[in-house]
């Protein structure tokens, strides 16, 4: 085994005396070598067992790069006469076997559950684990042209790698060699470098970290669940309750509370090196996710009695549809995704239409099963939505990027629309007394929020702009008035003032009281998404 030296061989005899797997071995010696870790286990034993052997039977013994290095097996005597560094959960540290002690490690370590990485380099490694990872990837009838593996560790994990490390820096200490703990290959890098080939083999897709499709294992030990207990006590401030936590004894936690922890307290509560579980670690989720895919395009809305939102108030529906569920429901079939969130440049009331070009909208949608579409295919997507209602209309149905929704969402308070509404007057009008409303530009209101959107909308006083307005004289208490306004301003409200809550309004210009009948959205002015040839 190239990759070992001399200096290696008492840390590969102390680890596998104490049950730890061939490839735990191997990080812990600091062996970067991707294929090595690949290797079958039984070969690695045997290979462990080998370095072992040939270095027992050298008859001179092999220079470190240490000044005058002491013999081994004096040193580690001299240091346990000394009691330095007590390291065992008995008092002792652990004495190096004697020459021909190679097929006893190899003896101690086969069959068993490592006492490290608690089986994970180890039987979920083999092919029959991976095919099984596979067939739930597969069965699941994801989209997918690449992929990116990750694996969530039981949090005791670290706890056993400490005590593993604390024995294997004691033994490098005795021999006069230095060792930090960045010089471990961390057991997701190692196993990583294990299971991506076999699962990209198998897939038939290349494995790549920047992939937004997903697969994830999730692994649990139950045997050793309260091994980090111990953390609590030792370093309460570690291990705080949230919310949306089954346990505070997260990994993150734990690797908290292991940074802050004495040696000399850590070693009180765990034996070191950690001894060997009975039972393999469990898979406890498979899972697949694809990044979310999104939609963007514009919408006409028609009825008057149809709002953009599902309209539920105290867990009762008012309306039978929405703008949101009547779009949403053909691209959750098509994508096949687990859910969506829309969003939209702005809304209407539900009695309000949305005609012209329409408005912007995008939608989210979360962990897609299909997530190819061609132009051909968006198109067909958006003539089965507009045949399925005629109160909304669909266009420029398109895929985006997430970055692009933000053009969209600049609109809401940047640009302008514009609004034709039916006003009614209490008191008789001619054309002569509407006509000044045509000369007024750039009128600024200030506006309270409404009383009707109090409950969802923080009390505040907004300054808006009317840019234009000009008027269509009907009859003695009906006109039609048009304005090109600022995003966000509150139409109805600008026209019979909210009890004095929008000032200056239509009523108070008129010196009268006016009311909106009809109120429809003529044009969203936000450049986005790009318009598609029909």
């Amino acid at each position: 085994m190239c990759s070992l030296a001399e200096k290696d061989r008492p840390i590969v005899q102390l680890l596998l005396d104490a049950g730890t797997c061939p490839r735990c071995v191997l990080r812990f010696c600091s062996v970067g070598s991707q294929l090595l870790y690949r290797h079958p286990h039984q070969d690695l034993m045997k290979d462990l067992q080998e370095f072992l052997k040939s270095s027992q039977e050298k008859e001179d013994p092999v220079c470190l790069d240490v000044a005058d290095p002491p013999c081994k097996r004096i040193r580690l005597d001299h240091s346990r006469e000394e009691g330095a560094d007590d390291l065992s959960h008995n008092g002792a540290v652990p004495q190096l076997p004697s020459a021909g002690s190679g097929n006893s490690a190899m003896e101690s370590s086969a069959g068993k559950v490592c006492n490290v990485c608690l089986g994970i380099l180890q039987e979920f490694c083999e092919a029959d684990f991976v095919k099984k990872v596979c067939q739930k990837v597969n069965s699941a009838d994801y989209q997918f042209t690449s992929f990116v593996f990750s694996v969530s560790l039981p949090p005791q994990l670290s706890v056993r790698e400490r005590a593993a490390w604390l024995g294997v820096k004691q033994q490098m200490r005795n021999l006069g060699l230095p060792l930090a703990k960045d010089d471990i290959v961390q057991l997701k890098e190692a196993y990583k470098w294990i299971i991506h080939p076999q699962l990209s083999e198998e897939l038939g897709v290349p494995a790549d970290g920047k992939s937004l499709f997903e697969v994830s294992v999730v692994f649990a030990h139950p045997e050793t669940d309260e091994e980090c207990h111990f953390l609590a006590t030792a370093c309460p401030d570690c291990f705080k309750p949230a919310k949306n936590k089954q346990s505070v004894f997260t990994r993150m936690a734990v690797i908290k509370a292991l940074e802050k922890i004495k040696e000399e307290d850590f070693l009180k509560h765990f034996p070191c090196p950690p001894s060997s579980p009975k039972n393999l670690c469990d898979a406890l989720e498979i899972q697949c996710n694809n990044g979310a895919v999104f939609v963007a395009g514009r919408y006409n809305k028609y009825s008057r009695n149809l709002p953009q939102t599902p309209w539920i108030i105290d867990g009762e529906r008012k309306l039978e549809s929405s703008v949101e569920e009547l779009i949403s429901e053909h691209l959750m079939a098509e994508f096949k995704a687990d859910s969506f969130n829309f969003s939209s440049s702005g809304r209407e009331d539900v009695d309000v239409r949305t005609l012209g070009n329409g408005r912007p909208f995008a939608m989210e949608l979360v962990n897609p099963r299909r997530i190819r579409f061609t132009a051909e295919e968006m198109k067909r997507l958006q003539q089965a939505i507009n045949d399925s209602s005629d109160k909304i209309q669909v266009r420029d149905l398109q895929l985006v990027t997430r970055s692009a929704i933000g053009r969209m969402k600049e609109g809401e308070e940047e640009k302008t629309k514009t609004y034709s509404a039916l006003i009614w007057t209490d008191k008789a009008i001619q054309r002569e007394d509407i006509a000044f409303l045509d000369d007024i530009k750039e009128l600024r209101l200030e506006q309270k929020t409404p009383l009707r959107v109090l409950h969802r909308r923080p009390l505040a006083v907004r300054c808006r702009l009317i840019h234009t307005m000009s008027c269509e004289y009907l009859d003695q208490h009906h006109f039609r008035l048009r304005l090109k306004t600022q995003a966000g301003t509150y139409i109805k409200e600008f026209v019979h003032g909210d009890f004095g809550r929008t000032k200056p309004n239509i009523g108070s210009l008129l010196n009268r009281t006016a009311d909106i009948l009809e109120l429809d959205v003529e044009s969203v002015d936000v450049d986005w998404p790009p318009t598609l040839a029909d």
